[in-house]
């Protein structure tokens, strides 16, 4: 789907930032950094937009790559974790680092697409329209270009998720989603948050659309999980989620004298 700039062009626009940062957290991805920075830029031309990189600990050429990219990229931005954190302590760095209006993550590793940005912030903007409520908009790999085993995983943990949060996402593991800077701000912040936003967004009396987005081989290096991980610390996490969930109530606001 393509959108032109000028689709935006109403949008609310922050007065001392861009309309959109891009938040990549990233661990000892060097050969991926260049591609991916490259179709970020070209996805987002013509939009007011940053690219805002996380190296959680890398011990690679990531920082040095990095660094050299900078020098001939003015809209990116870098910041550095002394020691790893994991994705989602990356993600909340970028999120805060970022002063863009809204925020798109993706996976460090290449598989998810910048050019689907586009389409989400229209949907976005669809959504947004219909009532000033927290949105999420939430990639829908339909065509996963992952092994059997990882593929077979991840239903399942969706299917699991979705059972217990009641989040209605069919992927919730996709990277690429989008979300208003201020409301991912409003959130409890945890490790592993990353994998619970739709219930999240949902807890905090938003919406959450699933847009149909596209998913490429890793071309580079090799996936920071497995399985075995993500069950281990998922099934702790998902009952701390549902304790959320049962501990707030949204409030309803009548009215303000």
């Amino acid at each position: 789907m393509n959108i032109e700039p000028r689709f935006f062009s109403q949008m609310e626009t922050p007065v001392d930032g861009p309309l959109i940062s891009a938040v990549v957290p990233v661990h000892n991805e060097a050969p991926n950094l260049l591609p991916l920075i490259e179709a970020i830029s070209a996805a987002l031309a013509g939009l007011a937009h940053e690219i805002v990189y996380v190296d959680d600990g890398s011990t690679d050429e990531t920082p040095a790559i990095l660094a050299d990219i900078a020098q001939r990229l003015p809209t990116l931005v870098r910041v550095r974790h002394q020691r790893s954190c994991g994705q989602s302590g990356a993600v909340i760095t970028g999120v805060k680092t970022a002063r863009g209006l809204y925020i798109a993550t993706l996976d460090g590793d290449g598989q998810n697409d910048p050019a689907d940005i586009p389409a989400m912030l229209a949907a976005m903007r669809e959504a947004e329209a219909k009532g000033p409520r927290p949105v999420l908009i939430a990639g829908h790999r339909v065509n996963r270009q992952d092994s059997s085993a990882k593929r077979y995983g991840s239903r399942l943990a969706n299917k699991i998720r979705a059972w217990a949060l009641k989040d209605a996402t069919p992927d919730t593991g996709c990277g690429l989603k989008l979300f208003r800077r201020q409301a991912f701000l409003e959130l409890p912040h945890f490790d592993h948050i990353h994998r619970f936003l739709p219930a999240l967004f949902i807890r905090a009396g938003g919406q959450v659309v699933s847009v149909p987005v596209r998913h490429h081989p890793r071309t580079h290096g090799a996936s920071h999980y497995n399985n075995w991980q993500r069950l281990k610390v998922g099934l702790v996490d998902l009952a701390g989620v549902a304790w959320l969930q049962r501990r707030w109530k949204v409030p309803q606001i009548e009215g303000r004298e």
